[in-house]
């Protein structure tokens, strides 16, 4: 198992096609939501990728601070169904939160999570900040790391 992070010019077609297809996978199929998960976001973000023989079974992307929210950010955060039972969702965000740390420089982090997830974000240091809110049907909850 290998996690690669990777800016959207440094992902190969195969990559590219890998990703998007898990997201549509879990985001519009398993969760019957339709929404435009093809949002010109990716070409800003920082790719984190959990690849197991090659093949991409978890996914997020982070972004600089201003870049999607005013602090550095997490989303699309993703593991294939038939791995979720094994913690890669924990793998992937340590991932996440060491890459912002190390590479954009900063502690304070913001996402907005699916409220149905938010024990499992405060375990990882997240704490809710404000009301719970639908996005595309979904509910969720911002939540800040700092």
């Amino acid at each position: 198992m290998a996690v690669e992070i990777k800016s959207f010019k440094e992902l190969s077609l195969e990559e590219l096609y890998g990703l998007l297809k898990l997201r549509s996978d879990v985001f519009v199929v398993e969760q019957d939501c339709v929404y435009h998960d093809i949002d010109d976001k990716d070409k800003n973000a920082l790719h984190v990728l959990l690849k197991k023989e090659n093949t991409i079974i978890g996914y997020a992307r982070i972004f600089k601070p201003g870049d999607y929210f005013e602090h550095a950010s997490i989303g699309r955060v993703v593991i294939k169904a038939t791995e979720r039972q094994k913690e890669y969702g924990i793998y992937i965000m340590k991932a996440s939160i060491q890459s912002i740390n190390d590479i954009l420089k900063t502690e304070i982090i913001q996402i907005s999570a699916q409220t149905y997830l938010l024990e499992f974000y405060k375990k990882l240091g997240f704490r809710p900040v404000g009301n719970t809110y639908l996005e595309d049907g979904i509910p969720h909850i911002a939540m800040l790391k700092s």
